[in-house]
C-alpha cells in the first residue's frame, strides 16, 4: 500500500509516517497545505492519502472532494480522514464524504487503513 500523509503539523507528519512505516506501509510523501496535496496525489499516485480534517484554515473535507473528482489524476487514491478530534463531532460531515472512512489520530495503523480501504 502507497500512502500519501497530509497535515499541517511536521511533527505528526513525522510520527505518522515512522508508525506507518513500521508497519509495512510505504508513505511515498507528506503535505501540509491543500494545493501541496493535489501537486503530491498527481506526482506520486499514492492507493491511498490520508487527510487532516482541519488544516491551518483549509477544510479537509473539500480537499477530500478535490481528490476524489478525478479532475486531478486518473487514479483517484482512496482518502481517509484523519483528526485528533472524535468522530462525533464531525459524524454529518464524515458521512456525506467521498472519504473511505474516518480515522481518530491516536487509532492510526495500517491494519485501520486496511479496512478501511479493503486491503489486504
Amino acid at each position: 500500500m502507497r500512502c500519501l500523509l497530509i497535515d499541517d503539523s511536521p511533527r505528526y507528519l513525522r510520527a505518522a509516517r515512522a508508525l506507518l512505516e513500521r508497519e509495512g506501509v510505504a508513505v511515498v510523501g507528506m503535505a501540509q497545505t491543500g494545493e501541496e496535496a493535489l501537486a503530491r496525489v498527481a506526482e506520486l499516485r499514492p492507493d491511498v492519502t490520508l487527510v487532516d480534517i482541519n488544516l491551518s484554515g483549509e477544510s479537509g473535507f473539500d480537499l477530500a472532494r478535490r481528490l476524489t473528482s478525478g479532475q486531478h489524476h486518473d487514479g483517484r487514491p482512496q482518502v481517509i480522514l484523519i483528526s485528533s478530534h472524535s468522530a462525533d463531532d464531525f459524524e454529518d460531515l464524515i458521512e456525506s464524504s467521498p472519504a473511505a472512512g474516518f480515522l481518530d489520530k491516536s487509532n492510526l495503523s495500517a491494519a485501520a487503513i486496511a479496512s478501511l480501504v479493503g486491503a489486504d
